[in-house]
């Protein structure tokens, strides 16, 4: 079993923001290896369970907000016995990375993201995988939070629909690869 784990805040006044991206890519990894599967309401979040080639894989996306995701998370890592280091992968947005570029690592700390700061909280650990889609650092005397709930301008929306597309690419190669193949071929050299 493999869970899939995307950061966002739930309802329609944060679709398409900053801070959304981890929900954007569940969105297109539901589209690409579960078309037309209803979610279920599970783990106080919204799960797809796909059975894949050789084992199952759960997408979550939690909705508990950002910063309260490791709740959600965590529960669904003890129902199934999941060994994080393994079998969890958490897509999440990232200040530090520029609009569009993605980066995968198999542990770290949180970067100041108070969603991974959360889910190290609650599975005691941070050695887990996080593909990491950069949003761009806010602009100058903008707030952080304000940053992160504001939707992408339309000079920025397709650089971050590739970015999401390429990131769902990139889990898919997590699921049957793993964390070093996915890393080798997705992260920029």
């Amino acid at each position: 079993m493999k869970l899939i784990v995307g950061i966002g805040n739930p309802g329609v006044d944060y679709d398409r923001t900053r801070h959304n991206v981890g929900f954007e890519v569940i969105d297109r990894l539901a589209r690409r290896l579960a078309p037309g599967e209803p979610a279920r309401s599970r783990f106080n979040g919204s799960t797809i369970e796909v059975i894949g080639d050789e084992e199952k894989i759960l997408l979550l996306k939690p909705l508990t907000y950002v910063n309260r995701t490791g709740e959600s998370l965590s529960e669904a890592v003890r129902f199934y016995k999941l060994n994080p280091a393994e079998e969890l992968l958490v897509v999440v947005d990232d200040v530090a990375l520029p609009c569009g570029s993605i980066r995968l690592r198999t542990e770290g700390g949180s970067g100041g993201h108070n969603g991974l700061e959360n889910i190290a909280s609650h599975l005691g650990s941070a050695t887990w995988s996080r593909l990491r889609i950069g949003i761009d650092a806010p602009r100058p005397g903008q707030p952080l939070e304000k940053h992160v709930l504001e939707r992408f301008r339309p000079d920025e929306q397709d650089t971050i629909d590739a970015a999401c597309d390429r990131a769902a690419e990139a889990a898919a190669c997590w699921i049957n690869e793993g964390a070093t193949r996915t890393m080798n071929e997705f992260n920029p050299a």
